[in-house]
């Protein structure tokens, strides 16, 4: 029974074997010349200024927050619409009830003005 899985165990072997090989070969081949401007961070082009631990607003995580929230919507949407047919009205209601919700709580939230960036 377990022969069934030797074909995966040689494949891992090798795997594992190329991957060590590969971090011993970048290790003692490659160059390790360390200047300034290489240990520097790179922020997208910009030099770094200032301290790397900078506290953020609440806003900024709202906003974070608020993204995951409508991705998590477009997941439920997308397989809804794939089988729209077959729910029939009970699964536009049911969909209409959970578009309700989140526009209503849109709403509360815009109207708070937890989406004014200043």
């Amino acid at each position: 029974m377990l022969i069934n899985y030797l074909p995966v165990l040689l494949y891992l072997v090798i795997v594992v074997g190329l991957m060590g090989l590969i971090v011993f070969m970048s290790e003692f081949l490659g160059r390790k010349r360390h200047t300034f401007q290489k240990d520097l961070p790179y922020e997208c082009g910009m030099n770094p200024i200032g301290d790397a631990r900078y506290r953020y607003t609440v806003r900024f995580y709202v906003i974070a927050m608020f993204f995951i929230v409508f991705d998590i919507e477009a997941i439920f949407l997308y397989p809804w619409g794939v089988i729209f047919k077959d729910l029939g009205w009970f699964g536009f209601v049911e969909m209409a009830i959970f578009i309700f919700v989140l526009v209503v709580g849109l709403a509360y939230v815009w109207g708070k003005g937890a989406l004014e960036w200043e």
